[in-house]
């Protein structure tokens, strides 16, 4: 029996569990099927405070790991399968256990959405990026293009503007789902392109992105783009399958949330990127852990 049960191994997670290990309660960390959450798969981190020099993200995830389990968290590398929260205490299944919990955190992340292709995955980090917020700064000076349709992209592309000489909106139609001013913003942009009606087949390069081999959805041709970078705004899939009809869950798939951090549901908490759709930062997330861990501690000790 664990006092809190925290799904999920990012800076929410980790954050959650160092704050409610230090507070003497009994907690146990379900890593998932991705330690450490995405900033394993990104290169330099500049934008997390403490660190004035950057990190490298696999770097800050083994400093975060080591520091949530310094008071006496338990970490499994056990990806849950199930949840049941019907009933206190409640019942996490795992891939290889089954473990009993007072109260749970929910920080289970989001995956950006991906194109798919071998090129795309093998040049992640390495000039592509589905976080402009995150990675734009390492692209000063270079042309880079921009994958999606909606307001993300318009927004994304919108930022890389104050980095990139050139920036190239690339989308499967030649209509947008963007808002009207997301999109007039972008139009009037003078650095940014649109190339409409297309897909990416190929990115480019061997060891760093060099380039796209770009399809006309219409003709049919093909033709090669020059760039260095590549960021993909297509969206962004929250880690909620095995909550639904547990817990209210929104229109898009993030966990909704009441007072503070807690959930539909008594006794169990969210943090980070499951719930939170608008900022999806490593400082974001690590707060919202503190807050679940705060939250739950206190709903802890009115309970007991």
């Amino acid at each position: 029996m664990y006092d809190v049960i925290i799904i999920g191994s990012g800076p929410a997670g980790l954050t959650a569990a160092l704050y409610t290990s230090r507070a003497e309660l009994k907690t146990l960390i379900l890593a998932g099927p991705t330690p450490g959450g995405q900033l394993v798969n990104t290169t330099d981190v500049e934008n997390y405070p403490g660190f004035p020099e950057g990190i490298m993200g696999p770097d800050l995830m083994d400093k975060m790991t080591k520091q949530g389990v310094r008071f006496g968290a338990e970490l499994k590398h056990e990806t849950v399968t199930a949840v049941d929260f019907s009933k206190r205490p409640f019942t996490i299944t795992t891939d290889r256990a089954q473990y009993s919990g007072k109260t749970v955190i929910i920080a289970s992340g989001a995956d950006a959405k991906w194109l798919g292709l071998p090129s795309e995955q093998r040049l992640r980090g390495r000039g592509v990026s589905a976080c402009a917020t995150c990675d734009g700064f390492f692209f000063k000076g270079k042309d880079v293009a921009v994958i999606g349709g909606g307001d993300s992209a318009m927004e994304e592309a919108t930022f890389l503007t104050k980095f990139a000489t050139k920036v190239t909106i690339i989308h499967r139609r030649d209509e947008f789902r963007a808002s009207k001013i997301m999109l007039k913003r972008a139009k009037e942009n003078p650095k940014i392109e649109f190339v409409t009606n297309a897909a990416i087949e190929e990115v480019l390069g061997q060891d760093k992105v060099e380039g796209l081999r770009v399809k006309d959805l219409v003709s049919g041709a093909e033709r090669e783009l020059a760039l260095q970078g590549l960021f993909l705004a297509i969206g962004h899939k929250p880690n909620t399958d095995i909550y639904g009809g547990q817990l209210e869950i929104d229109e898009l798939g993030y966990i909704k949330i009441g007072e503070y951090s807690k959930t539909s549901v008594e006794g169990v908490f969210t943090s980070g990127d499951v719930n939170d759709h608008r900022y999806r930062q490593a400082v974001t997330a690590a707060g919202m852990g503190c807050m679940a861990a705060m939250d739950a501690e206190k709903w802890l000790s009115e309970k007991e």
